[in-house]
């Protein structure tokens, strides 16, 4: 049982792009700043956002997804982060109500009824003055059970637009004005730049964030903030439906280690999915694919999505640990890759016209597109050729996400695939999760949830496929390369 009055809001928009990253991480940025332990949360699927979020409070990120995840498990995750923390900022993705649900139980809304959270709505002030005031009465009476706490104003035109719009607000509705970020290019997230955060472009990001938490802590009243997020209605033992498990390890055998590509290249990892690895009983071991001449000793791959095509060059430039990675995997070592990671894997990698060598394991070529090629939710239905453990009998079709722009070419004849697309793109539009060998490189990315359990499921096919390798040459030292 728990007990939770943890100081929590959710920060939400009318529509996306409306600057809620702007303001999420400002928040973020500038309560830490008072010395505030400062947990975030966003409201998925997202990579990019967390990293900037987590940057910003110094904290990792959590992802919360209603489509993904059973309402439970969504509770729980909230709160065993949030246990301990000052305050948690939510971000919520889209605008408060929109989903795939027509009835709306996937949306931000339905994460803040869920969990309690006053929101706060970052409203993109752009073109508006006395029109405001609809909009605000609008998302207030459309879903009654959504408490709109207050507004923060976004790309104000000035001090005389920002005194119309706070004019308008305060005639109309009983929404509180919380504050007013004017625009400013200075405040501005290039889209190119979001997945560089993790690597040597840190320093420039966090450049970027110090100017947008000044402007928020200049901008915004904090402290009426603060008791919004204090108002937050109390989590009285509040039953876990999925409790963390218990670390996994066998205590005779040596823990599995997995190596994990962790550099500018590729960056995109759920940290809960991480954590239910190493609750498996793995051991994480980071690599750089930019700057390791070699493999550490390891067990297994899981190389995640990322930017690969930035980095192509010296990517390719990297020519020995391609050759060690290609041959690991020949020899049978247990892989798993998410569309960077599957890029990365392929014979080549083309972008802007330039082609250049990739690790080669998998017979395809990987082309990078002006346009998304897949993008969303997906649904799979695993095939015979999955090399790991069974998923439960009935379990109902894998529900993960795609976004991605390449797609791969010159595909080799027979290749095997683990999964059947029912929703979604994957490789060609009706499949997805190229096998050969020991490896699964799909597009998709999962999520260990209920329904899925994937780390606990690589984790058992690597271990077994160590295992074989032993007790097949009993000489072997545990971990070594093959």
């Amino acid at each position: 049982m728990a007990s939770l009055a943890a100081p929590r809001l959710l920060v939400s928009a009318a529509h996306k792009s409306s600057g809620k990253t702007t303001v999420a991480l400002g928040l973020c940025a500038a309560l830490r700043a008072r010395g505030l332990a400062v947990q975030p949360f966003k409201k998925g699927p997202d990579y990019i956002d967390p990293l900037w979020l987590g940057a910003a409070s110094g904290l990792a990120c959590r992802t919360l997804d209603l489509h993904l995840c059973p309402a439970g498990e969504v509770r729980d995750t909230f709160l065993r982060h949030a246990a301990g923390a000052d305050v948690c900022v939510v971000e919520g993705n889209k605008g408060l109500h929109d989903g795939m649900a027509l009835d709306g139980r996937d949306s931000s809304a339905a994460v803040a009824v869920l969990l309690g959270l006053p929101v706060i709505l970052a409203i993109d002030a752009r073109g508006m003055t006395r029109g405001i005031a609809p909009l605000l009465l609008g998302l207030q009476a459309f879903d009654r059970s959504v408490r709109i706490a207050g507004t923060i104003l976004n790309r104000v035109g000035g001090a005389r637009h920002e005194s119309k719009l706070r004019a308008a607000i305060e005639r109309y509705t009983d929404v509180p004005v919380l504050g007013a970020l004017h625009a400013d290019a200075a405040l501005a997230i290039d889209e190119a730049h979001l997945g560089l955060v993790p690597g040597n472009e840190a320093a420039d990001a966090q450049g970027t964030i110090a100017r947008i938490a000044a402007a928020v802590a200049d901008g915004v009243d904090l402290d009426t903030l603060l008791c919004v997020a204090r108002s937050a209605p109390r989590f009285d033992q509040v039953a876990r439906s999925r409790p963390d498990a218990p670390a996994r390890r066998r205590p005779s055998s040596p823990a599995l280690r997995i190596g994990i590509a962790r550099d500018r290249a590729f960056g995109f990892y759920y940290p809960d999915d991480l954590d239910a690895l190493e609750r498996a009983g793995a051991v994480l071991v980071p690599f750089d694919t930019l700057r390791d001449a070699s493999l550490p000793a390891v067990d297994a791959l899981f190389i995640g999505g990322g930017f690969p095509e930035r980095w192509a060059r010296e990517l390719a430039a990297n020519d020995s640990l391609r050759s060690e990675i290609r041959a690991a995997l020949d020899a049978g070592l247990p892989a798993y890759a998410e569309c960077g990671g599957l890029m990365y894997l392929a014979r080549s990698l083309t972008w802007r016209g330039e082609q250049v060598p990739m690790v080669g394991a998998i017979p395809a070529d990987a082309v990078m597109h002006e346009r998304p090629v897949g993008r969303g939710y997906v649904e799979l239905d695993e095939t015979a050729a999955m090399p790991w453990p069974a998923r439960a009998a009935g379990a109902p079709p894998l529900r993960a996400h795609e976004f991605h722009h390449s797609s791969l070419e010159n595909v080799a004849p027979g290749l095997a695939y683990a999964y059947d697309v029912t929703r979604g793109h994957g490789v060609d539009g009706r499949r997805d999760g190229v096998v050969v060998g020991n490896l699964v490189a799909s597009y998709a990315h999962l999520r260990g949830t209920a329904g899925s359990d994937w780390p606990e499921r690589f984790v058992a096919f690597a271990r077994a496929r160590r295992d074989d390798a032993r007790h097949a040459a009993p000489g072997r030292v545990a971990g070594a390369r093959p």
